[in-house]
């Protein structure tokens, strides 16, 4: 669901820090070679994520849901020199994507992939990260959300995509869709956690920012 017109989502675009040339490549291939091309972090989105890495100024970023490394690389602008990302996919068919572009660009030593089900590798990582993307399976967010609370630091802040779910968090839901509630007990839930200072942006499909106490 498109929350604005095509015009002003041009004009919000074309008023928005230019995408680097690297990504409007994988943007490319992916629509070219990758199925669901639409899971894209995409141009303005991307910068919006580059732009808060760039402010928070991170050491270590922790992303849940690589997909194609887009949004890896986006978040990688604003790590620290010295700085590492992990990235987590359960797809191993898009790790070769993945590794191409990475090793592209200037974050190519700094950038892990792992690749198998978060629930069971981030419990395994010894880092405390300053900056966490849940972008993965929605089913799963409360499950992804309670184990990297445990991996971060009071000013650390998580970001959660998709909260908007294509406007379904709005409507009434079908008996069949059982990941709208969930994202509905979510949203609820991160609003009301006393551990967590929450924001809810309307960016592209709704991502929220989440500020741990």
């Amino acid at each position: 669901m498109h929350f604005l017109s095509s015009d002003l989502e041009d004009y919000i675009q074309n008023h928005s820090e230019k995408e680097p040339k690297l990504l409007q490549e994988l943007t490319r291939e992916t629509h070219l070679k990758v199925v669901r091309p639409r899971m894209l972090t995409g141009h303005f989105q991307g910068r919006v994520l580059s732009v808060l890495s760039k402010i928070i100024y991170p050491k270590n970023i922790l992303e849940i849901g690589t997909y194609t490394g887009y949004s890896a690389l986006c978040l990688a602008e604003g790590m620290q020199k010295d700085g590492q990302l992990h990235t987590i996919d359960i797809n191993e068919e898009l790790q070769d994507i993945q590794e191409r572009y990475f090793s592209r660009s200037a974050y190519k030593d700094q950038i892990i992939q792992h690749i198998g089900d978060a629930k069971n590798i981030i419990p395994k990582l010894e880092t405390t990260f300053d900056l966490v993307f849940i972008d993965a399976e929605k089913k799963d967010y409360p499950d992804y959300f309670e184990l990297v609370m445990e991996k971060t630091r009071p000013g650390s802040v998580i970001l959660s995509d998709n909260v908007l779910w294509s406007g379904k968090v709005v409507e009434p839901v079908d008996k069949k869709d059982k990941v709208t509630p969930i994202l509905l007990d979510f949203n609820k839930k991160l609003k009301e956690d006393p551990r967590i200072e929450t924001v809810l942006l309307p960016i592209r499909d709704g991502l929220t920012l989440s500020r741990v106490r």
